[in-house]
């Protein structure tokens, strides 16, 4: 069992305040983010969770250090990264707001999530803005725990690479918080990479996967990562690799063999390869956790397909390349 496993047996019996602040994450994650807290983390180096939205998932990793023996609230601190707003390119929901608030003009809810973790401010330090601007390029301190529900796009996971997984250290703990979603595929293919470098702690935690680097990562790896350099054919490659180690998650809902399947579509989707998206993708339409919830992912890929042939024409790829090459 992995130091972070035994914290699974715990899972059942952990009990949260039921007015936790709202959060998108599930039960079974915050009382994982509790536990972590409570047992695991010292604050010996940076905890750092990117995407704190409305404040539920920090409030239990808050609640769990502040009843913690190893965490010492004077010396640690917790630093939580977000928007704080909600608009485009946010990804957040006026649900952050506190009942009955209205909206700050700029569609800040910032005061509302200072307001829900105040028992927790004397060792909180909240960056509010784009990732890009709120996190120091300079600092190299180590990370301890890493919480990353934050890379919804290429361009903010290529900043979490660049300023914070170079910072882990044997011992550090991440989690990956949308590992359920296909369309996310550089945290599937990135952990490919790391693979060599972590433990995985269990079965997925719901859609969150969690790890411990074990072994220190070169610096060649997360360069590679950073700068994307990797092909189609190696992210491939990296996603099996992970199938091999995770099915279910711990309560048998989410079927990720399934899910990292098609995550590789969505490798090709991006690298602008809709035909070889679609042939990845088609075999799964009738998997019935993806059918269920991720019709619009299939309906996306297959909408790129069409185009596509519609674009460039139909039939063999060998006859579009000869009728390229006679100009027709």
């Amino acid at each position: 069992m992995t130091n972070l496993g035994r914290l699974y047996p715990l899972l059942d019996d952990v009990q949260l305040p039921d007015d936790l602040p709202y959060s998108q994450v599930s039960t079974w994650e915050l009382r994982f983010l509790y536990l972590l807290g409570r047992h695991h983390l010292t604050g010996g180096g940076r905890l750092v969770e990117l995407g704190s939205g409305g404040g539920g998932s920090t409030y239990a990793l808050a609640l769990g250090l502040r009843e913690s023996t190893l965490f010492d609230e004077r010396r640690g601190r917790l630093h939580a990264y977000d928007f704080f707003r909600v608009g485009r390119g946010t990804f957040a929901t006026e649900k952050f707001f506190a009942p009955g608030s209205r909206p700050a003009d700029d569609g800040s809810f910032l005061e509302d999530f200072r307001g829900r973790l105040e028992p927790f401010l004397p060792f909180l330090e909240i960056h509010a803005g784009d990732l890009w601007e709120t996190s120091d390029p300079e600092d190299t301190s180590p990370v301890e725990f890493l919480h990353i529900d934050i890379a919804k796009t290429a361009r903010v996971f290529r900043c979490v690479t660049e300023r914070f997984l170079t910072r882990l250290r044997p011992g550090s703990v991440v989690l990956h918080q949308d590992f359920a979603g296909p369309r996310l595929p550089w945290l599937h293919h990135s952990t490919g990479a790391l693979l060599p470098y972590i433990a995985i702690a269990g079965p997925p935690i719901r859609s969150t996967l969690a790890f411990e680097v074990v072994r220190p990562i070169p610096e060649s790896v997360l360069r590679s990562l950073a700068e994307d350099t990797y092909s189609v054919d190696e992210k491939l490659a990296l996603i099996s690799a992970v199938q091999e180690r995770i099915d279910l998650d711990h309560t048998g809902g989410i079927p990720f063999t399934s899910v990292l399947e098609f995550a590789k579509a969505y490798v090709a989707h991006y690298a602008g390869d809709h035909r070889r998206a679609w042939s990845l993708a088609k075999p799964l339409v009738d998997d019935a956790y993806l059918s269920r919830t991720r019709s619009d992912h299939f309906e996306q890929l297959r909408k790129a397909y069409d185009e596509d042939r519609a674009r460039n024409g139909g039939g063999s790829r060998l006859a579009r390349l000869a009728k390229k090459a006679v100009g027709r």
